[in-house]
């Protein structure tokens, strides 16, 4: 089973982290009101960052770390995946 560590955007601006195993379901689970006690009524949600991870274990750790960081950091971590994510985009272009 994969884990998936996500920063979702609230529509207040503020950034929550979390841990699943099935991150459809957990983003609906937020917008429904559903999910963690801090999202209740923050939403609607924008996913801003996600990473795999192999177990539970891995997952809450990275889970920790990011929430460790500062908002400021958490902001730089989502544009480092963000352009990460274009650099590879681009490269696979470039190879078809």
């Amino acid at each position: 089973m994969s884990w998936t560590v996500y920063i979702l955007q609230c529509a207040d601006g503020s950034l929550y982290t979390g841990i699943t195993t099935d991150l459809a379901r957990r983003i609906t689970e937020h917008e429904r009101g559903e999910g963690a006690r801090y999202t209740h009524g923050r939403g609607p949600f924008q996913l801003m960052y996600q990473v795999h991870c192999k177990n539970r274990a891995d997952a809450s750790k990275k889970e920790m770390s990011i929430k460790a960081l500062s908002r400021v950091k958490k902001l730089a971590l989502i544009s480092h995946e963000a352009k990460a994510s274009s650099v590879a985009a681009s490269k696979y272009v470039e190879n078809i």
